[in-house]
């Protein structure tokens, strides 16, 4: 790779992944939001808080200054989803006009707009992409092979900008299909939820498979009726993600799904996380997309409910059992 000119917006274990990644190939700026988190990660040379026990090495730059961010090439969103909206337009004034990779996974809940969307009203003059696939921070960090997705409206730019992206560990597909991979990345995170529910409350192997393999079907479904393609949803940032997260003890939403299915409430399980589970604020304006376009989301749906208290993990996949049958 070139000089890297990286700049990473988001110091949580994927934002510091991302900078580990593409410190190999050249300097790499991390930003954070707050003064005091930059200063305590310069110091300890390591966040602590997200990725401890792995060194960052001296070629990253921690910073929270935003003028600092005026000389890059390309500039990693990797803010949480809710946060994204309010740190770009805070950072507009600074952020010179180069590709912007998208590399959080949700849904915005105050507009219910898929992150490229809100992203590219808050900076219209910039190339917006969304990177996302079957990706653990901590594998990332330690440099063990991986591949994504990286999507932008003109797939022409997808691929240089995966060519730029593109290191010996790390291997990123183009595609034009924008809708399909934000969708599908946001609602993984729910498919994970449940996937977790199921194994904490000990329902079986059975149960999550036919679990999983319905949930990507009512992914898919609300894909394609928001113009998203078919293929987007059987590929790293659809199967492939959803394979990782529904499977992985590591993955934050599959272990606070566990965490529900044990029986503990959401709101000790969240209060123990430094990180946020983005499938808990997602499955809320899912729902209302899936409402908006007509689709049936009843996995989703299950979700939502169990995680309001409605229900039971139990009652809800008995619920689901119960539903009429239908050709497959």
């Amino acid at each position: 790779m070139k000089d890297s000119g990286i700049v990473v917006l988001g110091a949580g274990a994927w934002g510091t992944a991302l900078a580990l990644l593409y410190a190999d190939q050249g300097p790499v700026m991390l930003w954070c939001r707050r003064a005091e988190q930059a200063e305590r990660i310069s110091a300890m040379r390591e966040n602590p808080d997200y990725l401890p026990g792995i060194p960052l090495p001296e070629n990253i730059d921690v910073t929270a200054d935003a003028a600092a961010l005026a000389k890059t090439e390309i500039i990693l969103a990797v803010v949480p989803t809710q946060y994204l909206p309010s740190v770009l337009s805070d950072l507009k004034p600074h952020l010179p006009a180069v590709p912007v990779v998208i590399c959080a996974k949700g849904i915005h809940i105050e507009t219910g707009l898929l992150l490229p969307d809100i992203v590219q009203k808050i900076l219209p003059e910039h190339p917006i992409m969304i990177l996302s696939g079957p990706n653990l921070a901590g594998e990332v960090a330690r440099g063990l092979p991986a591949a994504a997705t990286i999507a932008a409206r003109d797939e022409t730019q997808a691929r240089d900008v995966a060519e730029q992206l593109r290191t010996p560990a790390f291997r990123p597909y183009a595609s034009g299909d924008v809708i399909g991979v934000a969708l599908a990345g946001a609602v993984k995170n729910v498919l994970a939820l449940a996937a977790g529910m199921v194994m904490g409350a000990g329902l079986g192997e059975n149960a999550r498979a036919a679990l999983v393999t319905r949930g990507m079907a009512e992914m898919t479904r609300l894909g394609l009726a928001m113009g998203g393609r078919a293929e987007t949803f059987m590929g790293l940032s659809g199967m492939g993600d959803v394979m990782l997260t529904c499977h992985a003890a590591a993955s934050r939403n599959f272990s606070c799904g566990y965490a529900l299915g044990q029986g503990k409430s959401l709101q000790d399980i969240l209060s123990r996380r430094h990180s946020v589970t983005e499938g808990v604020t997602t499955v809320a304006p899912a729902l209302k997309l899936a409402a908006a376009h007509g689709v049936e989301l009843p996995i989703c749906q299950a979700v939502a409910d169990v995680l309001a208290d409605k229900i039971n993990v139990g009652a809800a996949l008995a619920q689901f059992m119960a539903r009429p049958l239908r050709v497959e």
